[in-house]
C-alpha cells in the first residue's frame, strides 16, 4: 500500500498549482494601479485566500465522501437554509446580494453550495438506480436542483444558478440518462429564457435585472455603448491587441490603465490575452484541458458509482466555469459574471474550487488503493 502523498494524482496537483500561480501574477498585473498607495492589496488578498483554499483541498483529499451518501436531505436542508439566511442577512457584492460578511472578508455559500450539489444528486441518483432512464427520475433530480437554483437566481445571480444545471447535467449524463430527456431539457431551457428576456418584459413582467438584459444585449451585438457593451469591447481589444507573444506585463495598456474593467475578476482571462498574447492563451486553455482530462479519468475510475457521479458531477461544473468564461472573454458567450476557475481574484470561489479538486483527489486515491 503506498502512502497517502504518493497517492496523488500529482498531474492534476502540479496543474491546478500552475494555475493558481498564473492568477497571482495576472491579479497584481491587473490592480498594481487600481487602489492609490495600495499596489499589492489585490494579490496579497488573494496569496491569503490561498492558504484556507490549500488546506480545503487537503482536507477533501483525506476525506471519504461515501461517508456523506446517506443524507442528501439533510445536506439539501442545509445548503437551502445557508442560502436563505443570504437573504436575511446577505451583503451586495456587484450586484448581487450573494455574500455574508465576516469582518474584513465575504462568504459565499452558494460557491460552496456546489459541492454539496453533487454530492445530494448523486447520492438520490443511486437511491434510483433502478429507475434512472425514467422521466420521472430526471424531473425529480431536476426538481431537486430547481430550488437551490431558484434561490441564486434571486439573489440575483444567474451564472452560479447555471452551474448548478452544469452539476445536474454532468451527474445524469454518467448515471444513464436517455439523450432525449436532455433534448427536452434544452428546448425547456431555451424557452424559459426567451419567456424571462422577451416574452413577460413585452406585457410588464420583470424578472431579470436590467444588466441581465443589457448583457445579453451586449452578446447579440458584438459589443456596444452600455455597461457590458463596453466590457466587451476592452475584452476583445485587450485579447487582440496582445498578438501572438503579447505585450508583456509592463506593456499591457488595457491592463496597467484599468481600461479593462473587472480585469481581475471575470475578466482576467483577457489579460492573459493582452500580457502573453495567444501563446499564453492557449497555453492557458491547454492547461484546463489537462484537468478536465485528469478529472474525467478519476470518474472513469471511481471505486464506487456513488464516487463515479460525484465527480461527474464536478466534471460538468469546471467544463462550465471554463466554458463560460473564456466564452464571454472573446465575445462567443454573455457576460454572466461566472469567474475562470483558480485564476480568477476572489475567496469564496477559489477556496470552493479547490475543495472539489480535493474532493477528485479523494475518489482518486481510494481508486489507487483497491
Amino acid at each position: 500500500m503506498r502512502g497517502a502523498i504518493g497517492d496523488l494524482d500529482w498531474i492534476l496537483v502540479t496543474v491546478v498549482g500552475a494555475l493558481l500561480a498564473l492568477g497571482v501574477v495576472m491579479i497584481k498585473t491587473a490592480t498594481t494601479h487600481a487602489i492609490a498607495g495600495s499596489p499589492s492589496y489585490f494579490e496579497s488578498r488573494q496569496i491569503i485566500f490561498l492558504v484556507p483554499a490549500v488546506v480545503a483541498c487537503g482536507v477533501m483529499a483525506v476525506f471519504d465522501i461515501r461517508r456523506l451518501q446517506p443524507y442528501p436531505r439533510v445536506i439539501l436542508g442545509g445548503l437551502l437554509g445557508a442560502l436563505l439566511v443570504v437573504f436575511a442577512i446577505g451583503v451586495t457584492v456587484r450586484g448581487a446580494n450573494a455574500w455574508i460578511s465576516l469582518g474584513p472578508f465575504e462568504l459565499q455559500p452558494s460557491e460552496f453550495g456546489k459541492i454539496a450539489m453533487a454530492v445530494i444528486l448523486s447520492s438520490l441518483a443511486i437511491e434510483r438506480s433502478a429507475e434512472i432512464h425514467t422521466w420521472r427520475t430526471s424531473a425529480y433530480l431536476a426538481g431537486v436542483t430547481a430550488g437551490p437554483a431558484l434561490l441564486i437566481f434571486l439573489e440575483p445571480d444567474l451564472g452560479m444558478a447555471l452551474i448548478y444545471v452544469a452539476i445536474l447535467t454532468g451527474v445524469l449524463f454518467v448515471a444513464g440518462t436517455p439523450w432525449k430527456h436532455f433534448a427536452v431539457a434544452g428546448c425547456g431551457v431555451a424557452a424559459a429564457i426567451v419567456l424571462a428576456f422577451a416574452v413577460l418584459p413585452s406585457i410588464g413582467i420583470h424578472v431579470v435585472k436590467g444588466y441581465q438584459v443589457e448583457r445579453l444585449t451586449a452578446f447579440i451585438n458584438g459589443g456596444g455603448s452600455t455597461t457590458a457593451g463596453y466590457q466587451l469591447d476592452q475584452s476583445k481589444t485587450a485579447i487582440g491587441s496582445g498578438g501572438a507573444l503579447g505585450k508583456g506585463i509592463t506593456g499591457a495598456t488595457q491592463t496597467v490603465y484599468n481600461f479593462l474593467p473587472e480585469d481581475h475578476t471575470d475578466f482576467i482571462f483577457a489579460v492573459v490575452g493582452e500580457v502573453f498574447g495567444f501563446i499564453g492563451t492557449a497555453l492557458v486553455v491547454a492547461l484546463f484541458g489537462v484537468v478536465m482530462w485528469r478529472a474525467l479519468r478519476i470518474a472513469a475510475a471511481a471505486a464506487t458509482q456513488f464516487e463515479q457521479l460525484v465527480a461527474a458531477g464536478i466534471c460538468g461544473m469546471f467544463a462550465f466555469e471554463i466554458v463560460v468564461n473564456i466564452g464571454m472573454n472573446v465575445g462567443l458567450m454573455p457576460i454572466t459574471g461566472i469567474p475562470l476557475p483558480f485564476v480568477s481574484y476572489g475567496g469564496s470561489h477559489i477556496v470552493a474550487d479547490m475543495a472539489a479538486v480535493g474532493v477528485l483527489l479523494s475518489i482518486h486515491r481510494r481508486r489507487a488503493l483497491i
